[in-house]
């Protein structure tokens, strides 16, 4: 049936994006129920990226730190580049020629940029054997170490330290390392170094560093080296968390990339994670010290559509879809990813679970880290989607660190971490306490809730619409000791990767319904301060609004200057907002004709409303039937 809009009032607008064919879903939120503390230390990166994330931990590791010289800074590459021995890192940090010889720069360096911002640094210690004695680029397979292109590496020094390391001796050592740190930051407890890792990667050494460790090494060294490098640096800092063994993946996980020693050393454990942290608890119980406080993970999944998902060219249609449901391997029983680990490795599924009950078994208390990950997809929505599906997931479930690696472009990667740390760009940010959430469509949606402040005055969800085609009407039913009466919303969606304020929003007995349109996200928040505006925003600019009702058409014409429009809604009476897709309207020069017969409302007062760069431009409309 077509249905027209007759202009009641002109005022200012701003927003284009229409979606009517909907999803309905159930959201639950239970301020009451599961609430536990969500770490800070989850919202971590490797690497910076726009600035406005707020970050909380940054971490200083990758191949190249294997390889690191403390005492003169050049580190190797290893098979990633040449095997070249270089002043890479100080390039990468930013430091002058002139200081690239001043000991431990690289680390200081990336430290005090970390305490500038108020974020916590993971620093990575060398366990490998060798770091690089010179910067005199490829090493050849004749000079794999030992040989004069490196320097022993050793965890203890055994005679007094030095602020100067002695460069011409034939080693490098730990606890002078972590001594160093110390002195120039304080102790861990005191504002110092948060925490270190046990080098990185190590089950890919022969791999990744040929000439620094090209035997395969086995479950007993590398308990061994963590030992002993754990008991080292809690003796000189014991506030400092120790991580470790930094495992590079699901095959890392199982069997330590098929050690030698596995029918040996770890008969009678299920795989080389619970053998670990049993060695670690029995270490540590010997000694009267924790020697592991996190055990530490890198996630790189390995689910496809057309792709592999974490691959550049990842972006079709079915890569999309399989990006946005892989991170339900990390929680979801019964779900298995299209990948080689969902299909021959089931028994380790879902991730999180099975991780935890090691934990739970062989070294109860210790923390879990996943210190490498990335869902791909930085240059598309999707990535952005995914990005905050897993932080989300990071919160409810407990892991108390998480630090994102790029490996392209970070622009979605960034929209998923500021819907959480600064939503509204003024620092705005998703709550400390993770309460219960559940969707009733978990394959088309994703919900996660938490409260903040006195007495849980503030309370926030995240919403995520996983659908490439349909958007989804979401019903909110809240329990909690507030009554809250109304929500203000932020977004994320396919036209832009900046974050965009959707609007004010009524409740009614702590319940709503809105429209999520097609591969978007919301962050909601909820304060009994909150009222809907009755006010509208006048940037100078005008709007012109009227029907044509022989042909079911509403023409809006926009100012010249407008550039173009970021979304557009409806909001009816009772505060429900419909989104515009693009499938309800065309679009002409300064002017949108939106067809009527495409909009699926009711009759009644709705207020357009449109976001541009230019201003926010609004009007009243009256929809009737003809």
């Amino acid at each position: 049936m077509k249905k027209w809009f007759f202009l009641l009032s002109v005022l200012l607008i701003t927003s284009v994006q229409i979606i009517c064919q909907t999803i309905p879903v159930q959201f639950t939120i239970n301020a009451r129920a599961q609430r536990h503390a969500i770490s800070p230390y989850i919202y971590g990166t490797n690497q910076n990226m726009a600035g406005s994330e707020r970050f909380t931990v940054f971490r200083q590791g990758g191949n190249r730190m294997t390889g690191y010289n403390w005492e003169n800074n050049f580190s190797n590459a290893g098979s990633d580049w040449y095997h070249s021995s270089d002043n890479y890192l100080t390039w990468v940090v930013g430091i002058p020629s002139s200081q690239e010889r001043i000991p431990g720069i690289v680390v200081t360096r990336f430290a005090e940029q970390n305490s500038a911002s108020g974020a916590k640094s993971l620093v990575t210690l060398q366990m490998a054997g060798y770091v690089a004695r010179d910067g005199r680029q490829t090493v050849t397979e004749a000079q794999t170490a030992p040989s004069v292109r490196w320097r022993e590496v050793k965890f203890r020094k055994q005679a007094p330290f030095s602020l100067n390391p002695d460069t011409t001796d034939a080693f490098v050592y730990m606890d002078e390392q972590v001594h160093f740190l110390i002195n120039r930051f304080g102790l861990s407890t005191e504002g110092g170094i948060w925490g270190y890792s046990l080098d990185n990667e190590p089950a890919l050494w022969p791999f990744t560093h040929p000439r620094i460790h090209p035997a395969i090494p086995t479950y007993r060294e590398i308990s061994d080296k963590g030992i002993i490098l754990g008991h080292t640096i809690k003796q000189l800092d014991p506030g400092a968390l120790v991580f470790g063994p930094v495992l590079y993946g699901i095959s890392a996980y199982i069997d330590f990339q098929g050690a030698p020693d596995k029918s040996t050393e770890g008969s009678g454990y299920d795989w080389f994670i619970s053998y670990y942290l049993h060695r670690m608890k029995q270490a540590s119980d010997t000694c009267g010290i924790r020697l592991l406080d996190v055990l530490d993970l890198h996630w790189y999944p390995e689910a496809r559509g057309d792709n592999r998902i974490t691959d550049q060219n990842a972006t079709t249609p079915a890569d999309i879809q399989a990006r946005l449901q892989a991170p339900r391997t990390l929680w979801d029983t019964g779900y298995y990813e299209n990948s080689w680990i969902g299909q021959w490795r089931k028994e380790y599924l879902p991730l999180i679970p099975v991780i935890k009950k090691s934990i739970d078994t062989y070294y109860p208390g210790t923390k879990l880290a996943f210190t490498e990950y990335t869902y791909g997809g930085g240059d598309h929505i999707s990535g952005g989607l995914a990005q905050a599906d897993v932080l989300g997931i990071f919160g409810r479930y407990g892991i108390f660190a998480a630090m994102h690696w790029l490996t392209g472009p970070s622009d979605y990667i960034s929209s998923g971490f500021r819907l959480y740390r600064n939503y509204d760009g003024a620092g705005g940010a998703f709550g400390d306490t993770s309460i219960f959430a559940a969707t009733s469509d978990k394959v088309n949606s994703s919900v996660y809730a938490s409260v903040t402040g006195p007495a849980d005055s503030s309370l926030h969800i995240v919403v995520i619409n996983k659908s490439a085609a349909s958007s989804i009407s979401g019903t909110f039913s809240i329990t909690a000791e507030t009554t809250y009466p109304a929500c203000k919303i932020w977004g994320m969606n396919k036209n832009s990767t900046s974050l965009y304020y959707a609007g004010s929003y009524a409740l009614t007995g702590n319940s709503f319904t809105i429209t999520i349109p097609a591969l978007t996200a919301y962050h909601i928040v909820l304060d009994p301060g909150f009222e809907v505006s009755s006010q509208f925003y006048n940037t100078g600019n005008s709007l012109r609004i009227y029907p044509v009702p022989a042909t079911g058409e509403v023409y809006i014409e926009m100012p010249a200057n407008v550039r173009f429009i970021r979304s557009a809604r409806l909001i009816s009476p009772d505060g429900r907002i419909c989104f515009l897709t693009s499938d309800m309207f065309t679009a002409e020069q300064n002017r949108i004709v939106l067809q009527t017969e495409k909009i699926n409302l009711p009759s009644g007062l709705y207020i357009v409303d449109f976001d541009t760069p230019d201003g926010r431009l609004k009007g009243k409309l009256l929809l009737q039937e003809k």
